[in-house]
């Protein structure tokens, strides 16, 4: 029904409705006329179009005219208004059209396919970057459609992308929103994701999902983005410096955690700024680097252990002991449990643990411990140093450069005005007050104060000492007064910490 539909000829329709002498009143024969005529109008119900508007154009004619009408005329305009009305119903104008002499479909208005063309052109432009205009002959020719046949505007904008060479349908990849490439082949595509996915799954593993909004969509693109899937999945398994926590344990130093991470000290105080590295407590949170492939995976496994039940601990008082002391009477042994949890690893590193239960194998035996509650000398040692003084660190624990070259300080120097009060770091016993010699004659004035455990502190350059050996001091009591003796450079106490007779950092010590 897409042919296009003609008027009739005017000459034809009045030989038919008036015969051939053109006298519609005659009735001679008017039978055979209207019989002729309906056979026509049979024949050409396509293109009744424009003939019914000419049919129309003439009856008002012959009104207009008053002359009377025969049963032929009648029944033969009454069929021509009666397929008008038909065709008006069932068919609608339109036009057929083509590109580049390819005939396309049919649209009721040229607007509508025009439309398409802009929609093209702008896609096109969107998608290749510069500014793209279909070079082709479009064509319009008039016909009468059934209504129902009117072509699909998707069909066209397909076939007018499909004449664009400079663009291809394909499945386009983006992560978190940033394109990546397109490939023809969606399986090859998904193949290639579940193969960056299977590095982080094993026998354990009941779910393993990307972290990033990952979209796939069938769609036009460039024909020259990426489209090689081993140079997409190297975009996507690429690493990235990221930032990450790390919550210090029992045991760790400042230097252990930068090893674990591959980071240098340094690195891992600039991360960390305002940090006594020297000084760290368990449950304290640092800031460290880590890597982080540009697609993250985040996976959950499912697995069972076994872990220690720690020996409960019973404690006895004790008035034969001091305060702060305790002696174990009883070692208890630690237990066994089976544990079954849901472990969740970013990237292969453990996120979440949920324990979902616990089945004890070995039941654990009690610790017996006897807790001192004698009251402690003044001068016993408490465990926990102070600071000797307050002033400004000079020198630090370590090597340093002085005196024209590189040497190791065995403490802390911390300048004050001369004469400043200098105090015990905590309670003991002084085992040496004077004035050095030998391989300590540089320390001028020192003061030397045993604490018990083998730990020992000493406090050098002073410019006079108040107390001397054997003296019981406690902790906070003024022992000496800053100054500048033996070998120094300005006044200052020099702190330092020794742990059965090797010297150690004071800030592992100091709070």
């Amino acid at each position: 029904m897409d042919e296009l539909l003609h008027a009739p000829e005017g000459e034809k329709f009045n030989s038919l409705v008036h015969g051939s002498n053109g006298s519609a009143r005659e009735e001679s024969g008017w039978k055979e006329r209207l019989h002729r005529m309906a056979e026509w109008t049979m024949d050409r119900t396509v293109q009744v179009g424009r003939g019914a508007a000419r049919a129309l154009h003439w009856v008002q004619g012959a009104m207009s005219g008053g002359k009377p009408w025969g049963p032929a005329a009648f029944l033969a305009t009454a069929g021509v208004l009666g397929v008008a009305l038909v065709v008006g119903t069932v068919y609608t104008p339109s036009y057929v059209v083509s590109v580049d002499g390819v005939t396309l479909g049919t649209v009721r208005e040229k607007e509508t396919f025009e439309a398409v063309v802009d929609r093209v052109e702008e896609r096109a432009t969107e998608i290749l970057g510069y500014d793209y205009t279909l070079d082709s002959e479009i064509g319009y020719e008039f016909a009468l459609t059934e209504k129902d046949e009117i072509s699909s505007v998707y069909g066209f904008e397909t076939y007018l992308f499909d004449q664009i060479g400079e663009v291809m349908k394909s499945y386009a990849l983006s992560v978190d929103g940033e394109f990546i490439g397109a490939v023809t082949d969606e399986a090859q595509l998904t193949a290639m994701l579940d193969e960056i996915k299977s590095q982080y799954v094993n026998e354990n593993t009941i779910s393993a999902e990307f972290v990033e909004p990952i979209d796939i969509v069938h769609e036009y693109t460039a024909s020259n983005v990426v489209r090689d899937l081993s140079e997409m999945k190297e975009v996507l398994t690429a690493n990235t410096t990221g930032e990450t926590t790390y919550e210090v344990e029992a045991g760790d130093t400042f230097s252990a955690i930068a090893y674990a991470h591959d980071m240098s000290v340094d690195e891992l105080e600039v991360l960390n700024p305002g940090l006594n590295i020297n000084k760290l407590y368990v449950g304290q949170i640092l800031t460290i680097r880590q890597t982080i492939p540009f697609l993250s995976v985040r996976t959950v496994e499912n697995i069972t252990y076994t872990e220690p039940i720690e020996s409960p601990v019973e404690e006895i008082q004790d008035n034969t002991m001091y305060k702060g002391e305790t002696k174990t009477v009883v070692k208890g042994t630690d237990g066994e449990a089976l544990v079954n949890a849901d472990v969740t690893y970013l990237n292969g590193y453990e996120e979440e643990r949920v324990i979902n239960s616990t089945t004890v194998i070995t039941e654990p035996t009690k610790t017996v411990v006897h807790v001192g509650t004698k009251a402690r000398p003044r001068t016993m040692a408490t465990g926990n140093m102070i600071w000797p003084l307050s002033g400004t660190i000079t020198s630090n624990y370590g090597y340093r450069y002085i005196f024209g070259s590189y040497s190791y300080h065995s403490g802390l120097d911390i300048a004050a005005a001369y004469g400043t009060s200098i105090k015990a770091a905590d309670g003991g016993t002084v085992v040496y007050s004077g004035t050095g010699s030998g391989s300590y004659w540089s320390y001028g004035k020192y003061v030397v104060i045993d604490h018990g455990n083998g730990i020992q502190t000493i406090y050098a350059h002073c410019s006079s000492l108040l107390v001397s050996t054997g003296d019981k001091v406690y902790q906070g009591q003024v022992i000496a007064r800053v100054g500048a003796t033996g070998r120094a450079t300005g006044n200052h106490c020099h702190f330092q910490v020794k742990v059965n007779g090797t010297t150690v950092s004071p800030w592992n010590y100091l709070p």
